[in-house]
């Protein structure tokens, strides 16, 4: 396939509206794409207009198992706030930009890109290259969720994931934990306090406590600690009414020395001791849990996708570990191999306006990815 031919790929997949949702859309272009090349691959429906994609390539000798993970969805965007059209594809002194560009519709099209040349360059020579695209990964990961639970990783013995890096190798990320805690009293006159029981007072208590839920909390050589915070506080009605509601939302980013089984486990517990207090009515719910992913920086599987990189760029990646979650929390449920992150575009571009990814690293990238097959399943 010539450089044009990719590059109007990815602009198609940019002009796909899939912020937050439509993803069908975008599936079923690919996989129109892969049938042009006589591939062959399946929806697998989430929702109504939202499906996942899988496809792949499974050779005649038995071999490993490689799987090319992106996802089709996109954060939201608000047009009035852009230069260029979110939505445009537009092309610009060697960047793309659009929403998506690098998070991302680039890393999500130099894999599809590579199992269409590797097919045609006859690969791969033993094994199975398999191709995911998934839904909903900006808001709750649904997708990598669905296809971990229908049982398409279990076999996996090494995955790359196509989030935003600029060609370079993420080996370790946090997961992510989002809580609920909620507070219930009784509501009064605000002349008479004494009478109710303060829903917004006593949650305050839980905020300074969960200050210092992780102190004793181990440490990751790789990640460090585990990151935490209360993000959103609600309550009260109006002024003169004791509040008989109120809730907070934390995001929690666990480690795999304090994982995500005994991150929630603090939390509860700050919860428990405070429920004993007269008046205290605490309420604690999850409403996800994403596992951290930690690789070994001197693995094999590391060495070999630096060497394809290199051979790539003509120069190493940096090997780096980032504080996100992604779709690799998910497939962790059911796969104990090699996950790494590796994409086009610079992962500070993810999310923001304007966000663009260079012509040069989205086609080094896919190159990347073919390396990666080629050395892999040969």
């Amino acid at each position: 396939m010539d450089q044009q031919s990719k590059i109007e790929i990815l602009k198609d997949l940019i002009r796909i509206d899939t912020a937050n949702d439509h993803e069908a859309v975008a599936a079923q272009y690919l996989q129109r794409l892969f049938k042009q090349y006589g591939i062959d691959s399946q929806l697998v429906k989430y929702a109504d207009g939202r499906s996942n994609i899988v496809a792949e390539l499974k050779a005649d000798q038995p071999g490993p198992v490689l799987i090319l993970a992106g996802h089709l969805d996109t954060v939201a965007f608000d047009k009035d706030n852009w230069d260029h059209d979110p939505l445009g594809a537009e092309e610009v002194d060697g960047k793309i930009y659009g929403r998506g560009s690098a998070d991302m519709k680039s890393g999500l099209a130099g894999m599809a890109i590579a199992l269409i040349e590797m097919k045609e360059a006859g690969f791969p020579k033993k094994g199975t290259l398999r191709f995911f695209g998934t839904v909903g990964e900006e808001l709750g990961a649904m997708g990598s969720l669905q296809l971990t639970k229908q049982g398409l990783v279990h076999d996996a013995d090494a995955i790359l994931v196509g989030e935003p890096t600029g060609g370079n190798i993420v080996y370790a990320n946090n997961g992510s934990i989002g809580y609920t805690v909620k507070s219930y009293g009784k509501s009064v006159h605000s002349s008479m306090p004494a009478k109710g029981i303060n829903a917004v007072a006593n949650l305050a208590r839980f905020f300074a406590a969960e200050q210092h839920a992780f102190d004793d909390a181990k440490e990751s050589p790789v990640l460090g600690p585990v990151v935490h915070s209360v993000n959103v506080f609600q309550g009260g009605s109006q002024l003169n009414i004791i509040p008989d509601y109120a809730e907070v939302q934390g995001n929690i980013r666990p480690i795999p020395e304090c994982d995500n089984d005994e991150c929630i486990a603090r939390i509860q517990k700050v919860v428990d001791k405070l429920n004993e207090e007269k008046g205290m009515k605490l309420k604690l719910e999850v409403q996800f849990s994403f596992r951290p992913v930690a690789n070994d920086p001197q693995g094999d599987f590391t060495k070999l996708v630096a060497q394809a990189r290199q051979d790539a760029f003509g120069k190493q990646p940096d090997l780096m570990v980032i504080h996100g979650a992604s779709d690799a929390s998910n497939y962790i449920l059911d796969v104990q191999c090699p996950m790494l992150l590796l994409g086009a575009g610079e992962w500070n571009m993810a999310h923001q306006v304007n966000e663009y990814v260079s012509v040069d690293n989205y086609l080094k990238v896919n190159q990347t990815y073919e390396n990666v097959v080629k050395n892999f399943l040969n």
